[in-house]
């Protein structure tokens, strides 16, 4: 892209000629802000990703319910259903932090890989009669869908990596 006259012209000499060395410095840098001001609005906030809206839904949805179970439930099968439903959330936050594509797609690989964790555990729990059926179907339906949304977030984010060829997402 070409530096308009205007710019040029703050950085006149008083011999008439252009420290073009300077004028490429500022020029550089205020392209380099306005293009991070760019990228930023175009990222999403790890609020906003779907996948993690849903990870946070069901795993508030499961806290709720195992904090009323007795003592030795929520000891038992209580503590190792939370522990794997919240990690799901977990993952996809720290893997959304990290610097490079590689490391965010191990990361909703773990998330994804607790999401089967979890629907071992909320089977445990129909099982001993700890949940109710319908609780069971609306977790279960949530939890099916998850891991399908994850592995478009790998796509998109895999996509992205061979854009970028590798470098940082920032």
């Amino acid at each position: 892209m070409a530096v308009p006259d205007e710019f040029l012209e703050k950085y006149r000499r008083p011999d008439g000629t252009i420290d073009f060395g300077e004028a490429a410095q500022a020029w550089l840098k205020q392209e380099s802000i306005t293009n991070n001001q760019e990228l930023k609005k175009k990222q999403k906030e790890l609020k906003d990703l779907s996948i993690f809206k849903d990870a946070d839904s069901i795993s508030d949805i499961v806290w709720e319910t195992v904090s009323k179970w007795d003592w030795f439930f929520k000891k038992t099968i209580g503590d190792q259903i939370v522990r794997a439903i919240d990690s799901i959330g977990a993952n996809i936050a720290e893997g959304y932090g990290r610097y490079f594509f590689g490391e965010y797609i191990i990361f909703l690989y773990y998330a994804r890989g607790s999401v089967y964790e979890s629907l071992f555990w909320l089977e445990k729990a129909r099982k001993r009669l700890l949940i109710n059926d319908y609780l069971y179907k609306e977790l279960k339906e949530k939890l099916d869908r998850l891991p399908l949304e994850i592995n478009k977030v790998i796509k998109v984010v895999r996509t992205q990596a061979y854009k970028w060829n590798g470098k940082p997402k920032y």
